[in-house]
């Protein structure tokens, strides 16, 4: 069976862990040359480009560029262009967390959440847009979160910075709709990755309880499923997206979240 993306290539953000990464294991297993980024052990992260280069017989990039630094993005992108003949689809994935009242939430926070989290989906889109309005044809994901949609308190910076995501989707969606490019956003809720665990098992600890009442009561607690979605379920989410059947879908904001927005 060919594989939907076979000699296209991606740039996925924040691609080193986590959701990133099992969305580049997708993209490659469907034939896709791969850009990953992020941060990590630099050992690591070759070990792990080339495994993903071998098992899916794609060619397999790594930038380390700073998603806060607008030059760094862009030469993310034009490196990427060069080294495969064009930038057929963007992830935007990275992105940073921090807990805090209004009041006492840092500055730095703040600038830095919305550095990554929002303008960087700017910066990166901005680069790769010029390659794919040459090739008519194009895919941007950006991956937003529930906090996208609705709000929690004492993440302030998040909330306004993926709400800001939603509406750049959106807006650029529009400007380019007849230019055989789409974008979009996924919004998911709680996802199950490592990142995730470790706040369980802090939480469990500081709150002295098992590790099921944290999940169930407080991190589940917005999800009427009350379960985790899976990377796996993000992953496949986002290659549809960026398939040619998904060629009508523009400007949306898609949740995996177990019902939380719809209530």
């Amino acid at each position: 069976m060919a594989r939907q993306h076979e000699h296209r290539s991606v740039i996925i953000t924040g691609s080193t862990s986590g959701i990133g990464l099992g969305i580049a294991s997708a993209f490659a297993r469907e034939g896709a040359n791969i850009t990953l980024n992020g941060f990590g052990d630099a050992a690591a992260i070759e070990a792990m480009r080339a495994a993903m280069a071998e098992e899916f017989g794609v060619k397999v990039r790594y930038s380390a560029a700073d998603m806060s630094k607008p030059t760094q993005i862009a030469t993310m992108v034009s490196e990427a262009a060069a080294a495969f003949g064009g930038c057929d689809m963007l992830v935007n994935n990275a992105g940073i967390q921090y807990v805090a009242p209004v009041d006492e939430f840092p500055i730095e926070k703040w600038d830095a959440i919305i550095a990554i989290n929002l303008s960087s989906v700017f910066h990166a889109t901005r680069a790769a847009l010029p390659h794919m309005k040459s090739a008519k044809w194009g895919r941007v994901i950006n991956i937003a979160s529930a906090h996208g949609l609705v709000a929690s308190p004492f993440k302030s910076a998040y909330v306004a910075a993926k709400h800001g995501v939603v509406g750049f989707t959106k807006s650029c969606a529009l400007e380019v709709a007849e230019q055989g490019i789409t974008v979009n956003a996924i919004c998911p809720g709680y996802v199950f990755t490592p990142l995730v665990e470790k706040q369980i098992d802090d939480q469990a600890k500081v709150h002295g309880i098992p590790r099921e009442n944290v999940i169930r009561d407080i991190l589940l607690a917005p999800q009427p499923n009350k379960r985790f979605a899976e990377v796996n379920e993000v992953a496949a989410l986002t290659v549809y997206l960026a398939s040619d059947a998904a060629q009508g879908i523009t400007g949306t904001a898609m949740s995996i979240d177990g019902g939380w927005t719809a209530r």
